[in-house]
Parts: C-alpha cells; sequence; structure tokens
C-alpha cells in the first residue's frame, strides 16, 4: 500500500513540475517587467548550484546524517577518482547546453507546442540506446517512434491564422524555438544515454554521480554566463530582473532530475507515459486560457494526440524511460 502511494505521489508530483516548469518558464520569459529581463545563462547556473546542494543534503541523510561519513564519501568518490569525475564532463557541458535551449525555446514557442515537440527527446534517447547500449526495440517501440515522429510534424504544421507582416516575424520565431527544441531533444538523447552507461558502469550513488554533474554544469555555466552576458553581468549582477517567477523557475528547473529518480524508482513506464500525456493536456489547456498565447488548431489536436499515444505505446513493453536520474 505504501509503495502504491509513493508510485502515485511520485508521479502527481511529475506532472506538476513538468507543467508548471514549462508554464512558469514562459510566462517568466514574456513577462512584460520594469528593468531588465533576467539572464537564462545566470537561471543555469542559480540552478546547478542548487542541484549540488540538494544531493549534498540527500547523501548526507544517506549516511545517517553524519559529517564525516559525508566527507569521507566526497572524498574517495569525487576527489580521489579524478578520471571517474572527468567522465562526466561530456554529459554535463551538453546538459548545460540543453538547459540553455529550453529558454530559447520557451522565448519562441508557446508551451503547448514546446511540450509535444519536445517529446521528440523519446526517439533521440531510442536511437542513442540502440547505437550505444545495443538494446533492442520491440515492435511496438518502433510503431511509437513512427506515430511520434508523424505527431510532432502535424503540431509543427504551418497556420494559416497569421498574415502578412506578422506572419514572417512570427516564422522566424518559431524556426528558432523549434530549432532549439530540435537540438535539445538530440542533446538530451545523447547525453541520457551517456549518463545511463556510466551508472550502469559502476556502483556510485546516483546522487554523488549528479554531484559531479552538477560541479561541472555549474563550471561550463559560468563560463557560458560571462562569454555570453558577461558584460550585463559586470554591469547590473548576474541576479539581474529576478523576481518570484524567476525564482520558481529556478527551483523547478534543479528539482527536475529528483523528480525523474524518484519516478523510475517507484513507477513504471506505462505510469510515466500516462504523466507525460496529462502534463501535456494541462499545459495546452493553461497555454490557451491563462497565457492566452496559443490558439489551438485541428491539426495541432491530431498530432498531440498522436504524440500521446507514441509516449504510451513505447512503453508498452517495459522500455527504459528517457533520461534516467537526470531530466
Amino acid at each position: 500500500m505504501a509503495s502504491t502511494r509513493l508510485k502515485y505521489l511520485s508521479l502527481g508530483v511529475l506532472v506538476f513540475q513538468t507543467t508548471s516548469l514549462v508554464l512558469t518558464m514562459r510566462y517568466s520569459r514574456t513577462l512584460q517587467a520594469d528593468g531588465p529581463r533576467y539572464l537564462a545563462s545566470s537561471a543555469v547556473v542559480v540552478a546547478e548550484v542548487m542541484k549540488i546542494f540538494t544531493c549534498v543534503l540527500l547523501v548526507f541523510k544517506e549516511h545517517s546524517y553524519s559529517w564525516r561519513a559525508l566527507n569521507s564519501i566526497l572524498r574517495q568518490e569525487i576527489a580521489h577518482k579524478p578520471i571517474e569525475t572527468l567522465k562526466l564532463a561530456i554529459p554535463s557541458g551538453i546538459y548545460t547546453l540543453q538547459n540553455n535551449l529550453l529558454y530559447v525555446a520557451l522565448s519562441n514557442l508557446d508551451a503547448a507546442t514546446y511540450q509535444v515537440t519536445y517529446q521528440l527527446k523519446i526517439l533521440t534517447t531510442a536511437l542513442f540506446s540502440v547505437s550505444m547500449l545495443g538494446r533492442r526495440l520491440g515492435v511496438y517501440q518502433w510503431l511509437s517512434l513512427l506515430i511520434l515522429m508523424a505527431g510532432v510534424a502535424f503540431v509543427q504544421w504551418p497556420s494559416e491564422s497569421v498574415a502578412g507582416p506578422e506572419k514572417e516575424v512570427s516564422a522566424g520565431s518559431q524556426f528558432v524555438g523549434v530549432a532549439a527544441v530540435l537540438v535539445a531533444c538530440c542533446s538530451s538523447g545523447f547525453a541520457g544515454v551517456y549518463f545511463e552507461k556510466i551508472l550502469k558502469e559502476s556502483k556510485q550513488s546516483v546522487w554523488v554521480r549528479n554531484i559531479q554533474l552538477g560541479m561541472f554544469g555549474l563550471v561550463f555555466g559560468l563560463f557560458g554566463m560571462m562569454a555570453y552576458d558577461g558584460e550585463r553581468v559586470m554591469e547590473s549582477g548576474m541576479f539581474q530582473g529576478y523576481n518570484t517567477v524567476t525564482w520558481a523557475v529556478v527551483v523547478l528547473q534543479a528539482l527536475g532530475g529528483l523528480v525523474i529518480a524518484a519516478v523510475i524508482k517507484y513507477a513504471d513506464n506505462i505510469l510515466k507515459g500516462f504523466a507525460t500525456s496529462l502534463s501535456i493536456i494541462l499545459s495546452t489547456l493553461i497555454s490557451y486560457f491563462w497565457l492566452q498565447d496559443f490558439e489551438p488548431t485541428g491539426v495541432f489536436f491530431v498530432g498531440a494526440m498522436l504524440v500521446i499515444t507514441a509516449t504510451f505505446l513505447y512503453g508498452y513493453e517495459g522500455k527504459p524511460s528517457p533520461n534516467p536520474s537526470r531530466a
């Protein structure tokens, strides 16, 4: 009974985290506020700091709140194993790129279109799993991937509702947003499978691995922030434009990987597909009724239903879900 409660609790938290992150990130990037808008590169850095801090607390809890045990684990698993730690530099750099791309995507796409298109990470993860891990996909998995591609193609079908000069601007913004999502899907698939391979080859705690990822992510994030927004940071600080919504985005992004880890531990792929589908539906409804930045069309709904069907079908034979332990 307790495990059933944990299963549905973890799924409920996943639906909440996924939906609220997309909507608050979109809202934060389109909100008209006084003063400068917050720097996406800065938000990525702060989220990494939060992830590291949270994972350190979880390791501390795992070892009965012993400072000596925590210090010993961190020294043995990180400081004394530099080669093992360096292996995490590749997925960490890719995750950092991916996190920055998601801000670009949600600055140019409505939440509903982003949510549906981002499910292409199932396709990229599956293909990298086959090529890197030698995993074999069943008939249902291959069929689901074909349905997924068809669904995303329908979602991206050009709308006739916008005319004239506005259409050019909209098309340009949509192209940037879709390109950002597609690159994020590829990076998500590769980094997720690479990270899974590393986890399977070692006996380290997943939280220790996430600390290692976070350390490199923090370094890459700081370099990225100074390279792209260095002048603005020097002029107004890295927390310029931060408000309550910004902090909500950062916290939700930081907790994403921990939520996925809980779902993988307590739930299965069928229920995770249900949670993903529910998140897509909620994002679509809220994007239409609250953010009012999305005009649904019949073609979009056909595409969304195909994507939702694909998420269920992919988990039908119990294959591992995309990006274990890290969002």
